[in-house]
Protein backbone atom coordinates (compact mmCIF):
# COMPACT_ATOMS: atom_id res chain seq x y z
CA UNK A 1 0.00 0.00 0.00
CA UNK A 2 1.76 3.13 -1.29
CA UNK A 3 1.55 6.53 0.44
CA UNK A 4 1.90 9.38 -2.04
CA UNK A 5 1.17 13.06 -2.36
CA UNK A 6 -1.83 12.77 -4.65
CA UNK A 7 -2.21 15.07 -7.62
CA UNK A 8 -4.67 14.96 -10.51
CA UNK A 9 -1.90 13.80 -12.87
CA UNK A 10 -0.68 11.06 -10.52
CA UNK A 11 -4.23 9.77 -10.04
CA UNK A 12 -4.75 9.54 -13.82
CA UNK A 13 -1.41 7.77 -14.22
CA UNK A 14 -2.04 5.06 -11.61
CA UNK A 15 -2.19 1.63 -13.30
CA UNK A 16 -5.53 -0.18 -13.15
CA UNK A 17 -5.44 -3.12 -10.80
CA UNK A 18 -2.50 -1.69 -8.82
CA UNK A 19 -4.37 -1.67 -5.51
CA UNK A 20 -4.55 1.06 -2.86
CA UNK A 21 -2.69 4.38 -2.83
CA UNK A 22 -3.04 6.56 0.29
CA UNK A 23 -2.91 10.35 0.30
CA UNK A 24 -0.22 12.12 2.37
CA UNK A 25 -2.26 15.28 2.91
CA UNK A 26 -5.69 14.04 4.06
CA UNK A 27 -5.84 11.29 6.63
CA UNK A 28 -7.85 8.29 5.48
CA UNK A 29 -8.18 9.34 1.82
CA UNK A 30 -7.12 6.71 -0.70
CA UNK A 31 -7.38 5.84 -4.36
CA UNK A 32 -8.42 2.24 -5.00
CA UNK A 33 -7.34 1.03 -8.43
CA UNK A 34 -9.62 -1.81 -9.49
CA UNK A 35 -9.26 -3.80 -12.68
CA UNK A 36 -11.51 -1.44 -14.64
CA UNK A 37 -11.92 1.76 -12.56
CA UNK A 38 -10.24 4.04 -10.02
CA UNK A 39 -12.28 5.24 -7.04
CA UNK A 40 -11.74 7.59 -4.13
CA UNK A 41 -12.47 6.12 -0.70
CA UNK A 42 -11.86 6.94 2.93
CA UNK A 43 -10.96 4.51 5.69
CA UNK A 44 -10.84 5.02 9.44
CA UNK A 45 -11.38 3.47 12.85
CA UNK A 46 -14.65 3.98 14.72
CA UNK A 47 -13.85 4.41 18.43
CA UNK A 48 -16.23 4.89 21.31
CA UNK A 49 -15.11 5.61 24.87
CA UNK A 50 -11.53 4.87 23.87
CA UNK A 51 -12.47 1.43 22.58
CA UNK A 52 -12.00 0.35 18.96
CA UNK A 53 -15.38 -0.67 17.56
CA UNK A 54 -14.67 -1.35 13.89
CA UNK A 55 -12.68 -0.19 10.87
CA UNK A 56 -14.88 1.14 8.09
CA UNK A 57 -14.19 2.02 4.47
CA UNK A 58 -16.56 4.34 2.59
CA UNK A 59 -16.56 4.81 -1.16
CA UNK A 60 -16.62 8.49 -2.18
CA UNK A 61 -16.93 8.37 -5.97
CA UNK A 62 -15.11 7.35 -9.14
CA UNK A 63 -12.01 9.35 -10.01
CA UNK A 64 -13.33 10.22 -13.46
CA UNK A 65 -16.47 11.77 -11.92
CA UNK A 66 -15.02 14.12 -9.29
CA UNK A 67 -11.76 15.97 -8.90
CA UNK A 68 -9.12 15.54 -6.20
CA UNK A 69 -10.15 18.74 -4.39
CA UNK A 70 -13.76 17.55 -4.03
CA UNK A 71 -12.58 14.09 -2.95
CA UNK A 72 -10.41 15.65 -0.19
CA UNK A 73 -13.32 17.80 1.02
CA UNK A 74 -15.66 14.81 1.29
CA UNK A 75 -12.94 12.71 2.91
CA UNK A 76 -12.47 15.29 5.67
CA UNK A 77 -16.23 15.31 6.39
CA UNK A 78 -16.37 11.52 6.52
CA UNK A 79 -13.30 11.26 8.74
CA UNK A 80 -14.83 13.80 11.11
CA UNK A 81 -17.92 11.60 11.35
CA UNK A 82 -15.87 8.44 11.87
CA UNK A 83 -13.67 10.01 14.54
CA UNK A 84 -16.75 11.16 16.43
CA UNK A 85 -17.69 7.51 16.88
CA UNK A 86 -20.36 7.30 14.17
CA UNK A 87 -20.25 4.57 11.55
CA UNK A 88 -21.33 6.21 8.24
CA UNK A 89 -21.96 2.79 6.70
CA UNK A 90 -24.49 1.80 9.35
CA UNK A 91 -28.08 1.56 8.16
CA UNK A 92 -31.31 1.11 10.12
CA UNK A 93 -32.32 -2.49 10.59
CA UNK A 94 -35.22 -3.52 8.36
CA UNK A 95 -38.18 -4.61 10.49
CA UNK A 96 -39.82 -6.71 7.80
CA UNK A 97 -43.21 -5.38 8.90
CA UNK A 98 -46.03 -6.81 6.81
CA UNK A 99 -49.02 -4.94 5.43
CA UNK A 100 -51.27 -6.73 7.92
CA UNK A 101 -49.06 -5.81 10.87
CA UNK A 102 -48.82 -2.20 9.68
CA UNK A 103 -52.61 -1.93 9.51
CA UNK A 104 -52.95 -3.37 13.02
CA UNK A 105 -50.39 -0.81 14.23
CA UNK A 106 -52.45 1.95 12.60
CA UNK A 107 -55.58 0.70 14.37
CA UNK A 108 -53.76 0.43 17.72
CA UNK A 109 -52.39 3.98 17.67
CA UNK A 110 -55.73 5.65 16.92
CA UNK A 111 -59.16 5.80 18.51
CA UNK A 112 -61.30 4.47 15.67
CA UNK A 113 -64.94 3.53 15.62
CA UNK A 114 -65.69 -0.22 15.55
CA UNK A 115 -67.26 0.09 12.09
CA UNK A 116 -64.07 1.70 10.76
CA UNK A 117 -61.89 -1.07 12.19
CA UNK A 118 -64.27 -3.67 10.78
CA UNK A 119 -64.07 -2.13 7.31
CA UNK A 120 -60.24 -2.05 7.40
CA UNK A 121 -60.07 -5.73 8.33
CA UNK A 122 -62.71 -6.57 5.74
CA UNK A 123 -60.52 -4.96 3.07
CA UNK A 124 -57.59 -7.04 4.28
CA UNK A 125 -59.53 -10.31 4.29
CA UNK A 126 -61.41 -9.92 1.01
CA UNK A 127 -59.32 -7.81 -1.33
CA UNK A 128 -55.72 -7.83 -0.07
CA UNK A 129 -55.08 -11.54 0.41
CA UNK A 130 -52.02 -11.47 -1.89
CA UNK A 131 -50.41 -8.54 -0.10
CA UNK A 132 -51.46 -8.92 3.53
CA UNK A 133 -48.47 -11.07 4.58
CA UNK A 134 -46.00 -9.39 2.22
CA UNK A 135 -43.31 -7.23 3.82
CA UNK A 136 -44.16 -3.61 3.09
CA UNK A 137 -40.56 -3.03 1.98
CA UNK A 138 -41.14 -5.61 -0.79
CA UNK A 139 -44.37 -4.10 -2.13
CA UNK A 140 -43.55 -2.39 -5.41
CA UNK A 141 -45.15 0.40 -7.37
CA UNK A 142 -46.20 -2.18 -9.97
CA UNK A 143 -47.95 -4.22 -7.25
CA UNK A 144 -49.98 -1.13 -6.42
CA UNK A 145 -50.80 -0.48 -10.07
CA UNK A 146 -51.94 -4.08 -10.53
CA UNK A 147 -54.10 -3.86 -7.41
CA UNK A 148 -55.69 -0.65 -8.68
CA UNK A 149 -56.51 -2.20 -12.05
CA UNK A 150 -57.93 -5.40 -10.54
CA UNK A 151 -60.13 -3.64 -7.99
CA UNK A 152 -61.45 -1.09 -10.45
CA UNK A 153 -62.29 -3.73 -13.06
CA UNK A 154 -63.91 -6.23 -10.72
CA UNK A 155 -65.54 -4.04 -8.08
CA UNK A 156 -65.81 -0.50 -9.42
CA UNK A 157 -64.26 2.84 -8.55
CA UNK A 158 -65.99 3.37 -5.20
CA UNK A 159 -64.78 0.17 -3.54
CA UNK A 160 -61.37 0.44 -5.24
CA UNK A 161 -60.91 3.91 -3.74
CA UNK A 162 -61.74 2.65 -0.23
CA UNK A 163 -59.36 -0.31 -0.39
CA UNK A 164 -56.51 1.70 -1.93
CA UNK A 165 -56.82 4.34 0.80
CA UNK A 166 -56.52 1.53 3.37
CA UNK A 167 -53.32 0.31 1.70
CA UNK A 168 -51.88 3.84 1.59
CA UNK A 169 -52.48 4.56 5.29
CA UNK A 170 -51.07 1.16 6.30
CA UNK A 171 -47.86 1.80 4.35
CA UNK A 172 -47.58 5.31 5.81
CA UNK A 173 -47.73 3.73 9.26
CA UNK A 174 -45.08 1.18 8.26
CA UNK A 175 -42.81 4.01 7.10
CA UNK A 176 -42.93 5.54 10.59
CA UNK A 177 -41.93 2.20 12.10
CA UNK A 178 -39.33 1.05 9.54
CA UNK A 179 -36.79 3.71 8.51
CA UNK A 180 -35.65 1.65 5.53
CA UNK A 181 -38.95 2.26 3.70
CA UNK A 182 -38.14 5.52 1.99
CA UNK A 183 -41.24 6.06 -0.16
CA UNK A 184 -44.82 4.90 -0.34
CA UNK A 185 -45.30 2.82 -3.53
CA UNK A 186 -48.92 3.99 -3.60
CA UNK A 187 -47.51 7.22 -5.06
CA UNK A 188 -47.63 5.39 -8.40
CA UNK A 189 -51.43 5.14 -8.22
CA UNK A 190 -54.02 7.83 -8.66
CA UNK A 191 -56.81 6.76 -6.34
CA UNK A 192 -60.05 6.83 -8.35
CA UNK A 193 -62.67 9.42 -7.47
CA UNK A 194 -65.98 7.70 -6.70
CA UNK A 195 -68.76 8.64 -9.12
CA UNK A 196 -70.94 11.52 -8.04
CA UNK A 197 -74.09 10.40 -6.29
CA UNK A 198 -77.12 11.34 -8.34
CA UNK A 199 -80.33 11.85 -6.40
CA UNK A 200 -83.61 11.86 -8.27
CA UNK A 201 -86.59 14.08 -7.71
CA UNK A 202 -88.88 13.74 -4.70
CA UNK A 203 -92.58 14.49 -4.63
CA UNK A 204 -93.01 15.24 -0.93
CA UNK A 205 -96.78 14.74 -0.77
CA UNK A 206 -96.55 11.40 -2.57
CA UNK A 207 -93.55 10.32 -0.45
CA UNK A 208 -95.41 11.16 2.75
CA UNK A 209 -98.43 9.16 1.62
CA UNK A 210 -96.27 6.14 0.71
CA UNK A 211 -94.40 6.19 4.03
CA UNK A 212 -97.81 6.10 5.69
CA UNK A 213 -98.33 2.61 4.27
CA UNK A 214 -95.31 1.25 6.14
CA UNK A 215 -95.41 -0.24 9.61
CA UNK A 216 -95.73 2.48 12.28
CA UNK A 217 -92.10 2.13 13.40
CA UNK A 218 -90.72 2.14 9.84
CA UNK A 219 -92.98 5.05 8.92
CA UNK A 220 -91.69 7.15 11.80
CA UNK A 221 -88.10 6.17 11.07
CA UNK A 222 -88.29 7.36 7.45
CA UNK A 223 -89.96 10.62 8.42
CA UNK A 224 -87.53 11.27 11.27
CA UNK A 225 -84.64 10.67 8.85
CA UNK A 226 -85.90 13.37 6.51
CA UNK A 227 -86.87 15.81 9.28
CA UNK A 228 -83.42 15.58 10.93
CA UNK A 229 -81.29 14.96 7.83
CA UNK A 230 -79.29 12.45 9.86
CA UNK A 231 -76.98 9.85 8.41
CA UNK A 232 -78.14 6.25 8.44
CA UNK A 233 -75.88 5.07 11.26
CA UNK A 234 -76.53 8.21 13.31
CA UNK A 235 -80.31 7.84 13.30
CA UNK A 236 -80.33 4.06 13.81
CA UNK A 237 -77.97 4.17 16.81
CA UNK A 238 -80.10 6.59 18.83
CA UNK A 239 -81.12 5.33 22.27
CA UNK A 240 -84.27 6.30 24.11
CA UNK A 241 -82.18 8.18 26.65
CA UNK A 242 -80.85 10.36 23.81
CA UNK A 243 -84.31 11.85 23.28
CA UNK A 244 -84.96 14.79 25.61
CA UNK A 245 -88.64 15.56 25.07
CA UNK A 246 -88.73 18.36 27.63
CA UNK A 247 -85.86 20.22 26.00
CA UNK A 248 -87.01 19.04 22.53
CA UNK A 249 -83.50 17.88 21.61
CA UNK A 250 -82.20 14.70 20.04
CA UNK A 251 -78.56 13.69 20.66
CA UNK A 252 -76.72 11.85 17.90
CA UNK A 253 -73.71 10.10 19.44
CA UNK A 254 -72.46 8.37 16.32
CA UNK A 255 -71.19 11.14 14.04
CA UNK A 256 -68.95 10.75 11.01
CA UNK A 257 -67.20 14.00 11.96
CA UNK A 258 -66.65 12.76 15.53
CA UNK A 259 -68.13 13.91 18.80
CA UNK A 260 -71.86 14.35 19.35
CA UNK A 261 -74.60 16.47 17.82
CA UNK A 262 -77.62 17.88 19.63
CA UNK A 263 -80.39 18.40 17.12
CA UNK A 264 -83.21 20.82 18.11
CA UNK A 265 -86.45 18.99 17.36
CA UNK A 266 -89.35 20.74 15.72
CA UNK A 267 -92.71 20.55 17.52
CA UNK A 268 -94.24 17.99 15.14
CA UNK A 269 -91.12 15.77 15.18
CA UNK A 270 -90.97 15.85 18.99
CA UNK A 271 -94.62 14.82 19.17
CA UNK A 272 -94.03 11.96 16.73
CA UNK A 273 -91.11 10.66 18.79
CA UNK A 274 -93.15 10.97 21.99
CA UNK A 275 -95.88 8.78 20.52
CA UNK A 276 -93.28 6.36 19.14
CA UNK A 277 -91.64 5.91 22.54
CA UNK A 278 -94.98 5.42 24.27
CA UNK A 279 -95.97 2.73 21.77
CA UNK A 280 -92.65 0.89 22.18
CA UNK A 281 -92.60 0.89 25.99
CA UNK A 282 -93.80 -2.75 26.26
CA UNK A 283 -90.70 -3.87 24.33
CA UNK A 284 -88.45 -2.57 27.15
CA UNK A 285 -85.73 -1.79 24.60
CA UNK A 286 -82.96 0.75 25.13
CA UNK A 287 -83.13 1.74 21.45
CA UNK A 288 -85.36 4.34 19.84
CA UNK A 289 -85.85 2.08 16.80
CA UNK A 290 -86.00 -1.40 18.39
CA UNK A 291 -85.90 -4.66 16.45
CA UNK A 292 -86.30 -7.86 18.50
CA UNK A 293 -85.01 -9.97 15.58
CA UNK A 294 -81.78 -8.01 15.12
CA UNK A 295 -78.57 -9.10 16.87
CA UNK A 296 -77.87 -5.45 17.74
CA UNK A 297 -81.35 -4.94 19.18
CA UNK A 298 -82.15 -2.08 16.81
CA UNK A 299 -83.07 -1.60 13.16
CA UNK A 300 -80.19 -2.24 10.79
CA UNK A 301 -81.58 -1.60 7.32
CA UNK A 302 -84.26 1.07 6.84
CA UNK A 303 -84.34 0.96 3.04
CA UNK A 304 -87.62 -0.03 1.42
CA UNK A 305 -88.29 -0.63 -2.26
CA UNK A 306 -89.69 2.38 -4.02
CA UNK A 307 -88.55 4.84 -1.34
CA UNK A 308 -85.34 6.90 -1.23
CA UNK A 309 -82.67 5.64 1.14
CA UNK A 310 -81.29 7.55 4.14
CA UNK A 311 -78.50 9.25 2.23
CA UNK A 312 -80.85 10.40 -0.52
CA UNK A 313 -83.11 11.86 2.18
CA UNK A 314 -80.08 13.67 3.58
CA UNK A 315 -79.52 15.25 0.17
CA UNK A 316 -83.12 16.42 0.08
CA UNK A 317 -82.90 17.71 3.66
CA UNK A 318 -80.04 20.02 2.73
CA UNK A 319 -81.96 21.30 -0.30
CA UNK A 320 -85.13 21.86 1.72
CA UNK A 321 -83.25 23.73 4.42
CA UNK A 322 -81.99 26.17 1.82
CA UNK A 323 -85.53 26.46 0.43
CA UNK A 324 -86.79 27.20 3.96
CA UNK A 325 -84.37 30.12 4.25
CA UNK A 326 -81.92 28.42 6.60
CA UNK A 327 -78.47 30.05 6.18
CA UNK A 328 -75.84 27.83 4.62
CA UNK A 329 -73.66 27.61 7.76
CA UNK A 330 -76.63 26.86 10.03
CA UNK A 331 -77.90 24.14 7.71
CA UNK A 332 -74.41 22.60 7.77
CA UNK A 333 -74.40 22.62 11.56
CA UNK A 334 -77.84 20.98 11.65
CA UNK A 335 -76.52 18.20 9.43
CA UNK A 336 -73.34 17.76 11.49
CA UNK A 337 -70.99 18.99 8.77
CA UNK A 338 -67.59 20.45 9.57
CA UNK A 339 -67.60 24.08 8.53
CA UNK A 340 -64.79 25.20 6.21
CA UNK A 341 -61.89 27.37 7.34
CA UNK A 342 -59.74 27.53 10.46
CA UNK A 343 -62.29 29.70 12.28
CA UNK A 344 -64.73 26.75 12.17
CA UNK A 345 -62.66 25.15 14.95
CA UNK A 346 -63.95 27.87 17.26
CA UNK A 347 -67.62 27.08 16.52
CA UNK A 348 -69.10 24.62 19.04
CA UNK A 349 -72.43 23.38 17.71
CA UNK A 350 -73.55 21.94 21.08
CA UNK A 351 -73.66 25.49 22.45
CA UNK A 352 -75.89 26.66 19.60
CA UNK A 353 -78.91 24.40 20.06
CA UNK A 354 -81.31 27.25 20.82
CA UNK A 355 -79.81 29.40 18.07
CA UNK A 356 -80.45 26.58 15.59
CA UNK A 357 -83.97 25.81 16.87
CA UNK A 358 -85.82 28.45 14.78
CA UNK A 359 -84.02 27.17 11.68
CA UNK A 360 -84.94 23.56 12.43
CA UNK A 361 -88.55 24.64 13.00
CA UNK A 362 -88.62 26.59 9.73
CA UNK A 363 -87.34 23.51 7.91
CA UNK A 364 -89.95 21.28 9.54
CA UNK A 365 -92.73 23.73 8.72
CA UNK A 366 -91.76 23.71 5.06
CA UNK A 367 -91.70 19.90 4.87
CA UNK A 368 -95.08 19.55 6.57
CA UNK A 369 -96.67 22.31 4.50
CA UNK A 370 -95.50 20.91 1.18
CA UNK A 371 -96.39 17.35 2.25
CA UNK A 372 -99.87 18.52 3.16
CA UNK A 373 -99.59 17.70 6.85
CA UNK A 374 -101.14 19.59 9.75
CA UNK A 375 -100.91 18.97 13.47
CA UNK A 376 -104.02 16.77 13.23
CA UNK A 377 -103.04 14.85 10.11
CA UNK A 378 -102.68 15.20 6.35
CA UNK A 379 -104.61 17.93 4.56
CA UNK A 380 -106.38 16.82 1.36
CA UNK A 381 -105.73 20.14 -0.33
CA UNK A 382 -101.94 19.74 0.02
CA UNK A 383 -99.82 21.09 -2.79
CA UNK A 384 -96.97 19.08 -4.31
CA UNK A 385 -93.37 20.16 -4.14
CA UNK A 386 -90.80 18.49 -6.40
CA UNK A 387 -87.17 18.53 -5.31
CA UNK A 388 -84.10 18.15 -7.44
CA UNK A 389 -81.28 16.24 -5.69
CA UNK A 390 -77.96 17.90 -5.04
CA UNK A 391 -74.68 16.51 -3.86
CA UNK A 392 -74.27 16.12 -0.08
CA UNK A 393 -71.20 17.78 1.38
Amino acid sequence: MAVVNLTEARVRAMPLGSGIHRDEQVKGLMVVCHRTTRTYAVQGDVRRNGRHVRTVRVKIDRCDRIGLREARRRAKELMSTIQSGVDPTARPDETGITLEAALEAHIAERELRPNTVESYRCHLDRYLTRLRRRAVADITRQDCRDLHDTLTTRHGRTLAACVLRTVRLAINTAMRIDETIARNPMEAVRIPVPPRREVGTLDLADWWERTGRLSPLMRDLHRATLLTGARRTSILSVRREDVDLEARALTFRHMKSGGELQFPLGEWTAGMLRRRMEADKPLASAWLWPSPTSASGHMREPKRRGLPGPHALRHHARTLMVAAGVPFSESGLLLGHKLPGISANYVHAHQLVEHLRPHAQAYENLVLREAGVSADGPAPEAQTMVLTGVRSQ
